[in-house]
């Protein structure tokens, strides 16, 4: 069907959708049409269009598909008892989801990844996630349902990141923390991103374009392989130099900075004396760890401590990202280092 529409850029599609909503301007009954880096909005009759969002113009529209179920457990048809067991989180990592489950429901594993790859729109591959392990982080994963491999592009932030699930740290998670993170950064700041794994911080650090310069540091070369093709897509190879290290060894030589990012939730106030060093009076610090909920009150000290009493730090704040088990959450510390 042919009607006018509100052209807008893609990356200011949720706000348009929102304001066309409130103005009673979106037509309900019609699919939101993607084209290109745009996406088309139906209107209605006579709607308010909000001045300055884009184009109006006719265009065909696909009538909106009647909504599935709300829950992929809807789609097992198990009964009441047996679906209480069956977690309803996820992850959708690009094409790939991944979901974690209780021993008691292997038996029926390929069942729910079926269930997943119909409920997941444009999913081509479900994998039970056995969790990260070893210095490189690599996560093992097993196929319940699908086809291809683990590589994959991810979109977060108006980005696509180069994604492989069995050779590479990434977790869809944080994406509101790398955005968060990278408009905290100050223009003319020199950024270290410590464990950068496939390099999220950095490529949406050096995408603002505010620093001076970023280096991402991680310990599995595969990691970093995955980094240098994201920028190569962007053309960000020039903002963001991109090693293969251990942060130990970085640490020992590299001079300090105006800001540390450090993402490594099991470890990382381990490092945190170590790490300390490497950021500049004045500068600051962002690292994530997994805190147990009886930790949590009095985490901001115990990190302060860990900082070293020299430095002159205080942690700005500790903040729950997201659940991570049933006793533990994974929280982000902010610290600034005084002096300057």
């Amino acid at each position: 069907m042919k009607v006018p529409a509100l052209v807008v850029d893609r990356s200011r599609g949720e706000a348009a959708r929102r304001a066309l909503v409130a103005a009673g301007a979106l037509r309900t009954d019609l699919a939101i049409v993607e084209d290109g880096s745009r996406l088309a909005f139906p209107l209605r009759d006579g709607g308010a269009v909000p001045p300055g969002w884009g184009t109006v113009e006719p265009r065909e529209f696909p009538a909106r598909p009647e909504p599935g179920p709300s829950d992929f457990r809807q789609l097992l048809g198990w009964t009441a008892p047996e679906l209480e067991a069956v977690p309803r989180s996820f992850d959708v990592v690009g094409d790939v989801v991944l979901i974690r489950l209780p021993v008691e429901l292997e038996p029926r594993r390929d069942e729910i990844g079926e269930a997943l790859l119909r409920f997941v729109p444009g999913a081509r591959l479900v994998g039970l996630d056995r969790g990260v392990r070893g210095d490189a982080r690599r996560r093992t994963v097993e196929r319940i349902a699908g086809t291809g491999g683990w590589a994959t592009r991810h979109r977060e932030n108006g980005l696509e990141l180069d994604v492989d699930l069995e050779l590479a740290y990434f977790s869809p998670r944080l994406a509101r923390e790398h955005a968060r993170v990278a408009a905290e950064v100050v223009a003319g700041e020199a950024v270290y991103d410590l464990c950068c794994g496939v390099g999220p911080f950095a490529v949406t650090i050096a995408r603002e374009g505010r620093a001076r310069s970023i280096v991402a540091v991680d310990a599995n070369p595969e990691a970093i392989a995955l980094l240098g093709r994201t920028l190569a897509r962007y053309r960000l190879e020039g903002r963001v130099a991109a090693n293969v290290g251990r942060v130990e060894q970085f640490a020992s030589t590299a001079p300090a900075v105006d800001r540390v990012v450090l993402n490594l939730p099991r470890e990382g106030i381990k490092y945190a004396a170590l790490v300390a060093p490497l950021v500049l009076p004045g500068g600051s610090l962002t690292y994530y760890e997994v805190v147990p909920r009886e930790s949590f009150a009095g985490r901001a000290d115990e990190v302060a401590r860990a900082l070293g009493p020299g430095g002159g730090w205080s942690v700005n704040s500790v903040r729950v990202v997201h659940p991570y088990s049933p006793s533990s959450d994974l929280v982000a510390v902010s610290a600034r280092r005084g002096g300057a």
